[in-house]
Formats: structure tokens, sequence, C-alpha cells
């Protein structure tokens, strides 16, 4: 399984997220996002809707519609009841069930930056799991060694 940490320090989340999202739906993969507060699910809602005016990246938040059919659906628990093999912890907290996923994309910032290291430091020595960390360089990603 691998771990993508992903530090936000020019751009937030509901700015990010969409990019990545849009990749995974490219492979034919469902996404799952999580963040514990209503008021970051709904920016990221909005970013996902102004993605791309060409090519609407379909979403809904969990038990508003069929979760099953929705190729990312926006939860505030870690549970991929649309069949996500790829989750987004989109509010800087560490969850423990995503080690169950094919693939987690962890976005955290300055504020949650020490359980972000925290959860790095546990992961790296983790058998099974691979660790990556990427940072904001300018507009792009870079992938530090």
């Amino acid at each position: 399984m691998q771990v993508d940490f992903y530090q936000l320090s020019r751009d937030p989340v509901d700015k990010v997220l969409p990019a990545i999202a849009a990749k995974v739906l490219a492979t034919g993969e469902r996404l799952l996002v999580v963040a514990a507060e209503a008021e970051r699910r709904e920016a990221i809602s909005q970013g996902l809707w102004r993605a791309d005016p060409a090519s609407f990246l379909a979403h809904a938040e969990a038990d508003e519609s069929n979760d099953a059919l929705q190729p990312i659906l926006l939860s505030e628990i870690c549970e991929p009841t649309n069949q996500a093999r790829f989750v987004a912890l989109a509010d800087g907290s560490w969850r423990e069930e995503v080690l169950g996923f094919d693939r987690a994309f962890y976005f955290f910032d300055h504020l949650t930056i020490d359980g972000a290291r925290q959860s790095w430091r546990a992961l790296r020595g983790r058998e099974g799991v691979e660790a990556r960390f990427f940072r904001q360089e300018g507009g792009k990603w870079l992938q530090d060694a």
C-alpha cells in the first residue's frame, strides 16, 4: 500500500485535491475523501465543481445520494461505501483505517504538521507500506527522496 504525504504550503486542499481526484478517476478508480469538518468538505466539493468546467468531477456527500454509485465520495468517516480503493485524508488527521486501501493521499499544512511527522515516522518502517513525501514549490509538486 502506498501513502503519499502532501505538505500544503501554498494552496489549500480544496485547490489541490481536484487535480489528484481527476487522475484517480482517469485510471478507472474511485476516491473517498475524508474530512471531519463539514465546512472543509463543502470547500472541497466547490473545488471539484470548479476544477475544469469542461469535465465536472462527479461527487457527492456520503449518505446524501446513492453512495455506491459515486466516483468521488466526501465523508467524515473512513468507510468506502463507494467501494473506493483510494482515499484522501483532507483534514491533516491520520486514520489507521487507510491502511486497508490501495493508496492514500495525506494532506497536511502548518497547523497539522506535527501529526504528519508522527505518522511519517510510524509508517516509514512498516512492512507493506511505501511512504512518499511531496512538497509544493511554486506551482509544482516535487517528491523528496
